[in-house]
Parts: structure tokens; sequence; C-alpha cells
């Protein structure tokens, strides 16, 4: 049998490189701070927007990485109705998305809360609303039992199954969940961006659920990331890094779960990729930004209810081209109305028009993408 990390006499007393971790720590504050910064000077409204983006892409990617595929629109419902943000669609919200909705805002919003037992075992039994994972019963709302065997990560068919990693014994597991939380809660020398990354290994080491275990531990991470910037505005996705690198998490992970309690190469992979997800939040909130830019340059310009909603809607992926009649039947109103509200913004250089005949439609103008 393999000697995994639990088993050290030395777990959970984690070792890291100093110097390696802490020169990556230094990379990552300055990116945070440079980040939020930012979102700091682009208004209330904005941040919202941002928040709402960032959000249901940590539900959607931390769930793909587990090979679930969620409704989009189902998550942004979900996530804009709970946070009470202006959405014109509703839609149907299947119970799993909810609960798992219902995990990730309790872990961002109230980031600054005891972490229970009670909310992580509310958590998982969120995430299965009818005690099944796929066509499989589960344990929901308790820690896993041991009944039919450890709890095991396996990879292979039947009968030539590869064991990459077993978890604690269930008898121990209260003791272990005792230890982490008291860490989570009451720990204070450790920086909380470090903290972050030792507590999602420590939470996938115990592996205390029978299903779940990954998109809580990223929860958790996402909690005590938010505790560092102590905001619970969320302005970065590390689930969407986490997806884009699915292969080499595992891997960090794998290694890490060996015997040493030396955590430097886990540490290591999860402060670079903290930093490209930060890095890589520009994409994430780009139409935020330009509609923030966009806004500013033409505050002075006196526009109508009907005007600053279709402005609006071109920053929050607008589906198709803007002609006439689509902004008649999004307004309300009638062909001549829309065809007055769009030839005065031409007459103002906030819209161009492109193509003829039936193909007419209108862009923003050009000239308003680019900077002062």
């Amino acid at each position: 049998m393999k000697n995994y990390i639990w088993q050290n006499p030395e777990y959970p007393n984690f070792t890291y490189d100093k110097t390696i971790i802490l020169k990556l720590l230094a990379e990552v504050k300055l990116k945070q701070g440079y980040l939020l910064g930012k979102m700091a000077g682009i208004g209330f409204k904005n941040n919202n927007k941002a928040l709402l983006n960032v959000l249901a892409e940590d539900v959607i990617k931390s769930s793909e990485i587990e090979g679930l595929k969620l409704n989009k629109e189902q998550v942004r419902s979900s996530i804009a109705k709970k946070l009470g943000l202006d959405t014109s669609v509703d839609i149907f919200i299947d119970r799993s998305i909810e609960g798992i909705v219902d995990m990730m805002l309790d872990a961002t919003q109230n980031y600054d809360k005891e972490l229970t037992e009670e909310r992580l075992l509310g958590w998982q039994s969120a995430m299965f609303p009818g005690g099944f994972s796929g066509l499989y019963k589960i344990i929901t709302g308790a820690y896993r039992d041991d009944k039919n065997g450890p709890m095991q990560v396996v990879s292979g068919a039947i009968g030539h199954e590869k064991v990459h990693y077993e978890a604690p014994p269930a008898a121990s597991l209260k003791s272990e969940m005792h230890a982490l939380t008291n860490y989570i809660n009451n720990e204070k020398d450790t920086d909380l961006i470090i903290k972050a990354g030792i507590v999602h290994l420590w939470f996938v080491i115990i592996h205390p659920f029978e299903d779940g275990n990954g998109r809580i531990a990223r929860a958790l991470t996402d909690m005590l990331l938010a505790r560092s910037e102590n905001s619970s505005n969320r302005f970065y996705s590390m689930s969407s890094q986490i997806k884009k690198m699915r292969k080499s998490y595992y891997e960090a992970l794998q290694i890490t779960q060996s015997n040493s309690v030396d955590i430097t190469e886990w540490l290591k992979w999860f402060l670079e990729n903290l930093l490209c997800a930060i890095e890589n939040s520009e994409e994430l909130l780009k139409n935020v930004w330009r509609k923030a830019e966009f806004w500013q340059r033409h505050k002075d310009i006196i526009l109508n209810e009907r005007q600053q909603t279709i402005l609006n809607k071109l920053f929050d992926n607008f589906e198709g081209n803007l002609t006439t009649s689509k902004w008649a039947k999004i307004c309300n109103c009638s062909q001549d109305t829309a065809s007055r509200d769009i030839a005065d913004l031409v007459q103002k250089g906030i819209l161009e028009k492109t193509g003829d005949g039936r193909a007419t439609h209108y862009l923003l103008f050009s000239s308003s993408n680019a900077s002062n």
C-alpha cells in the first residue's frame, strides 16, 4: 500500500519553502491590488455586472472540472435573483443549480462568517437536493462512510483500476474536519492567500463527502480569497483557471498527496495559477470596462430612456444586429419612434449605420471603443 500524506506522523503540520512561496505571494498581491483599484473606479452598477459575470463563470467552470455541464442562463438568472440584481428573463431553474449557486454565494457573500460543520454539511446537501449524483444514491448532509470500502480516487477499466489516492478512513472524519475548521476559523499567523491554498489541499486530502468534494474545496478557496480582500465582490475566477489547467491541477494534487508534508509544489502551482486567474480577469470583464468608459465619455449627452436601454444592451452580449425593428420590439415602441431614436444617436456620433436595404443595421461608432 502507498503511503499518503495523512499517514505521515507530522500531518497536518504542513511545511513549504518560504523563499519561493513569499516571492510568488508578493506578485499575486500586486496584481490583486491593481485589479481591485481598477474596479473601484467604475461605479456600483458596473461592479454588480462584473460580480454577476464572475460568479456565473465560477459556478459553471467549477462544475465543468467535474465533467458536469450546467445551463448558463439558469446559473446567471439564479445568481441575479439571489443578489437582487435586475434580470429581464424569468426562466425555470433546476433545483441542483439553485443548490450549487446557494453554496457559492454563501461562501463568497458570507465570507467572514464562522465555518461550522453544519454549514459545510448544508453546502453538500444543497448540491444534491434529491440525494442522487447522476443515477446513484449517495449520502448527503453527512460525512461518507466506508461500507463499500475506503474512499479512493481511481482510473482504468473495471478489474484493472489504478488507485491514485486513498483518503483517511471514515472513522477519523470528525476529528479531521474539526482540525480543519479550527484552522480556518482561528489560525491568524498565515497569510490568507496562502491559507486558501492550504485549505484547498487539506480538504481534498480529507475527502469527507461521498460526492461534491472538489466543488466544496473550490468554494472554500473562494471564501478565503474573499477574506484576503475583505470583500464579497469577485472579480476573477480561480475555478475558470483550474478548468483550463485541469490536468496539471490533478497532477499537482496527486504529487502532494504522497507521504511528505512539504507542500511547496502545490502552493507554487496554486499561486502561479491564481496569478493567471487575476490576469485573465480582463477577458471576463472587458465588456464591463468598455461600458464604464463609454458612459464616462458620454456623460454630458442627453439620451432618452429607450436609448439608454439599448446602448446598455449592446454591451451585454446583444444577440444579432441592431435594426429599427429590433429596437421597436425591445422598447415596445413604433418603427417611426425607433427610427428617430436611432437617427439621433447617429447624429450624435454614438451609432453608425452599416449595410443597405434590408441588411441595414447599426453598430456603436468605432471611435467610441477608443480611449480619449
